[in-house]
């Protein structure tokens, strides 16, 4: 009976580990999803990342000069100085 008894054990606690591996917490699907989690929100940074950094740039010409402020004005608002004639190109 003791010669059994030790391999049945073993069996069995060999099955409980390996259902962990597979349906546990810590299981191969569920690190896998956990993954692409992960992935799609490094993807999610890097693209806020860029667009962080495109506003930076604007608002550092913003506050360097004038030019850029004047641009803005001319591409938005239609903005036109003194003395000078607006013409716009249809396409």
């Amino acid at each position: 009976m003791g010669n059994r008894l030790i391999p049945a054990i073993l069996i069995a606690l060999l099955v409980i580990v390996h259902a962990q591996l597979w349906l546990g917490r810590g299981s191969v699907p569920n690190v896998n999803q956990l993954q692409q989690k992960l992935d799609a929100q490094k993807a999610a940074n890097l693209v806020a990342r860029q667009t962080n950094e495109r506003l930076a740039a604007e608002v550092r010409d913003l506050q360097e000069g004038l030019e850029m402020v004047e641009e803005k004005a001319r591409l938005e608002l239609g903005m036109v100085k003194p003395n000078e004639i607006f013409v716009q190109i249809g396409p």
